[in-house]
């Protein structure tokens, strides 16, 4: 019986997906849309650093200024690489920005927003409509890899993949474009793709068209705990 699990998530956070999957007695089957890599970041002054993503809290080096993270691992990232003051928000960006509204003042300095090239824009206006002044600066680059690992490939060629794991909208379309340009889009068609949140399972949906999944499944939550609940154990 098939029990492959594709991860589109992008390294080094696949390699800790994959365990979990594994640990659910399914089969991990890396399948990275995204190659990640730190760019160059200086600390400007400001009230408190904002981090949108595990990713981020990787690519800074560590400094004494309060952190509010979008969720709880990206929190606890930022506590391994050295932040010690850190407070988590409930996952997503707008949940964020509410809480950055609860418990800083505007009148206390800018918003240091640390996030990936081309991201972040929707969380600084909203802010800014709150009446914060955001510096955002780019602490990584997300660029689409440039093609699907073979094993990915072949397992898919095999009927092997059940499911397909969706942690960005970016990552849902960048992986379906990989695996049109490898002519496996119909071979995943077949397979149900689960989505951390409404937004990432939309642009799955988009991106496979015009063929459609088996079935789309979206986390109770938009954090890796909720995804993973979605495959549950084998």
């Amino acid at each position: 019986m098939a029990s492959g699990v594709l991860v589109t998530r992008p390294e080094p956070g696949a390699a800790e997906t994959a365990r979990r999957v594994a640990a659910l007695g399914w089969r991990p089957i890396l399948a990275p849309a995204l190659v990640l890599a730190p760019r160059p970041f200086a600390m400007p002054p400001a009230q408190a650093l904002l981090l949108t993503s595990r990713a981020a809290a990787r690519a800074l080096p560590p400094a004494d200024l309060p952190v509010l993270a979008v969720g709880e691992a990206t929190a606890a990232e930022a506590r391994a690489r050295g932040f010690p003051r850190v407070e988590a928000a409930a996952g997503d960006a707008a949940a964020l920005a509410a809480q950055a509204g609860r418990s800083l003042d505007p009148a206390a300095g800018p918003l240091l927003l640390a996030v990936g090239r081309g991201y972040g824009a929707e969380l600084a206006a909203d802010l800014r409509a709150r009446g914060f002044r955001v510096v955002r600066r780019v602490a990584y680059a997300a660029a689409p890899a440039p093609a699907l690992p073979e094993a990915a490939c072949a397992a898919l060629r095999d009927g092997e993949v059940v499911a397909t794991l969706f942690f960005s909208p970016r990552s849902a379309r960048c992986a379906m474009s990989l695996l049109k340009a490898a002519g496996l889009a119909a071979a995943v068609a077949g397979t149900e793709a689960l989505a951390i949140s409404p937004r990432v399972a939309e642009a799955a949906a988009r991106a496979i068209a015009p063929l459609a999944w088996r079935a789309v499944r979206i986390a109770d939550r938009p954090d890796q705990d909720a995804l993973l609940a979605l495959l549950g154990p084998r």
